[in-house]
């Protein structure tokens, strides 16, 4: 399957390099994390075009169910860079949710209008530093988040990190972690972010517009980056501090998803 979306393109280089199991089916590929079965992201399948209609959902969910038996959610991803809410619709009907997300990406960047000075900028290096990005991970309206799921993403990173793939960088003040992400080669030339998160108690205070901004140099200097890539949230606030670095909207990501009631 010819990848269209650079957001999907991306996360599943990222996945596969991270001990992702890519199946590549013609018209759709099945994704599996074996260690991490609550990582809905990393178990789902990716469509080469929308379903027609309902019917054809439907279809598509025993497809999910046959690739996953034990799985609670459901969760596909619809290739493509201008998508639009209705290419989900068929699986709407069927009661799943629509998720469309802006891909972002920056050939250069620059610092935030008003930078933070206070924190100190810093990859994770450490036991510690790891310990407390599955903290950051699931606080907030984050904390639906399961131990499970973010000790297995955090170990997933850690592992892409140590391969030299990239790094995880955070927002540190008195040692303590307020704001992290990570950024790691996904092909060659172009870099990819992951889990960009700052804690409630520490937003509006130019955190993560500080920290995109110097990941990114590293990126660019470091992992020999031509292009960095952010698939982000279009209706939430956060979008507002990547334009603010450089960042511009260039693709469409749609995706559809049903998770758990608990």
């Amino acid at each position: 399957m010819d990848i269209q979306g650079l957001g999907w393109r991306t996360d599943l280089a990222l996945l596969e390099i991270s001990g992702s199991v890519l199946e590549d089916r013609g018209d759709h590929i099945v994704v599996t994390t074996p260690d991490n079965p609550t990582f809905y992201w990393g178990n789902f399948v990716l469509l080469a075009a929308p379903p027609a209609h309902a019917a054809d959902a439907r279809q598509w969910l025993g497809v999910f169910e046959s690739a996953h038996p034990a799985a609670a959610h459901r969760t596909f991803g619809i290739d493509g860079t201008s998508g639009t809410a209705d290419d989900a619709s068929p699986f709407v009907d069927l009661g799943l949710d629509v998720d469309v997300a802006s891909v972002m990406t920056a050939a250069s960047v620059h610092e935030p209008a008003r930078p933070n000075r206070d924190a100190t900028y810093r990859p994770l290096h450490n036991d510690a530093d790891w310990e407390q990005q599955v903290e950051l991970t699931m606080a907030g309206e984050a904390a639906a988040y399961s131990l499970e799921f973010s000790t297995g993403r955090a170990r997933q990173h850690r592992a892409l990190a140590d391969a030299g793939h990239g790094q995880y960088w955070g927002a540190f003040e008195d040692g303590r972690l307020l704001s992290s992400m990570g950024l790691f080669r996904a092909s060659p030339g172009l870099a990819r972010f992951q889990t960009v998160k700052t804690h409630p108690d520490a937003r509006g205070r130019g955190l993560a517009g500080t920290l995109v901004h110097e990941i990114s140099r590293f990126g660019f200097a470091d992992l020999g980056a031509e292009t960095l890539v952010m698939v982000a949230d279009p209706d939430y606030l956060a979008i507002r501090v990547y334009r603010s670095v450089g960042f511009t909207d260039s693709e469409v990501q749609v995706g559809v998803e049903r998770y758990p009631a608990d």
